[in-house]
């Protein structure tokens, strides 16, 4: 009976856990991704950095919850993805697509802004994904376990949208961690 209880648990956890991303708001998942530290150029003018920071603020509030409404927000339809992995179409399709795969396999997923430098029409953000790893992700079924990597953006912004991004991740640990991949 003990294990059957235990079972039980589990299972409400992880219902909680999908039904999280879905709870968070666009203003709670703009709030959650506020930057810790935010490095400006000094000939960057207040407005224009208030224009060049929006989308990106979209973007991030995006990998939160996934909403559509922060990523049309946030990218142009001319989006270009420089680091685009196998299998994942070019433009706002991918985005979209990565966001709801991943959201699948981590839905109580946070986006932590540890760091973002702006520089004439480029921003770059230092971050660190956290959750846990209660979904099915590339085949592996998760039963909880942490996820805590990092990854660096480097977004391009035009006409108040994000036009290009080049994204680097810590994939090595988040695979380790979800044991799709031996750790060290």
């Amino acid at each position: 009976m003990r294990l059957r209880s235990l079972a039980l648990v589990g299972t409400v956890a992880v219902n909680a856990s999908i039904a999280y991303a879905a709870q968070v708001s666009d203003s709670e998942a703009l709030a959650i991704t506020r930057p810790q530290e935010l490095i400006v150029a000094s000939d960057i003018e207040p407005a224009r950095r208030v224009a060049l920071l929006k989308p990106v603020d979209a973007f991030y509030g995006f990998w939160v919850n996934g909403s559509a409404q922060l990523l049309q927000q946030a990218i142009s339809t001319n989006f270009f993805d420089h680091a685009l992995p196998p299998g994942r179409p070019q433009g706002p399709d991918g985005p979209a697509a990565a966001s709801k795969a991943f959201l699948a396999a981590v839905p109580d997923l946070r986006v932590a802004v540890l760091q973002r430098l702006v520089v004439s029409d480029r921003v770059v953000s230092h971050l660190r994904f956290t959750g846990h790893f209660t979904g099915t992700f590339g085949g592996t079924s998760g039963n909880g376990q942490s996820v805590d990597f990092i990854a660096t953006d480097i977004l391009k912004i035009s006409d108040g949208k994000i036009t290009d991004n080049w994204h680097l991740e810590d994939n090595l640990t988040f695979l380790r961690q979800i044991g799709s991949v031996p750790g060290p």
